[in-house]
């Protein structure tokens, strides 16, 4: 294993969760960040309001590069504003092209009333597949169970928050990477 890839290895992110139902839209994150098996802090935001408030994202991956790309959709929702899938694909042309945004370790949920996407830095804007139900998506270390247990809960007579708050502590019951200090927003 090379330097850059114990490097990567021993960082580890979080848990992130979309959940769309019933005309709302979630996305909750855990607080925990760790080095390693390390602790660093149990109550970091990495949900929030971008642009004006009509969009919430949460991240996945390095803080500082979570912050460089919120900056970097913030300034694409302000070129693009009320359309966040132009925002996102501009912004992922930038972060495969751009020789500095490539070298960024980060994931996204980003969502606003009509929208959930995932964005990646392979170039990726996905929308959750969804059901009649709804759709959920989930990143980080602990995605999967979130993803999971989301997906299970969907169909329950539980809203959207319910779900995400739901999932997430079951995630942070199986993974080891993410706590139970949960910051939801949702429009």
């Amino acid at each position: 294993m090379d330097s850059e890839q114990h490097r990567f290895a021993a960082m580890h992110a979080t848990t992130i969760i979309l959940v769309k139902k019933a005309g709302e839209t979630v996305i909750a994150g855990d607080g925990q960040v760790s080095l390693g098996q390390t602790i660093m802090k149990g109550n970091a935001k990495k949900v929030r309001r971008l642009g004006k408030g009509d969009v919430i994202a949460g991240f996945a991956g390095a803080t500082a590069d979570a912050f460089t790309l919120f900056e970097r959709l913030e300034s694409k929702l302000e070129q693009y504003p009320g359309q966040l899938m132009r925002a996102c694909v501009e912004l992922a042309k930038d972060w495969r092209m751009d020789r500095y945004l490539r070298r960024l370790e980060a994931m996204m949920l980003v969502a606003d009333k009509s929208v959930g996407l995932v964005l990646t830095g392979s170039g990726d804007v996905l929308e959750p597949e969804g059901t009649g139900e709804g759709a959920v998506a989930a990143i980080g270390s602990g995605g999967n169970f979130a993803l999971a247990a989301g997906r299970a809960l969907l169909d329950s007579s539980l809203d959207a928050e319910t779900i995400a708050r739901r999932a997430m502590v079951i995630a942070s019951e199986i993974c080891v990477y993410t706590n139970q200090n949960v910051v939801v927003e949702k429009i």
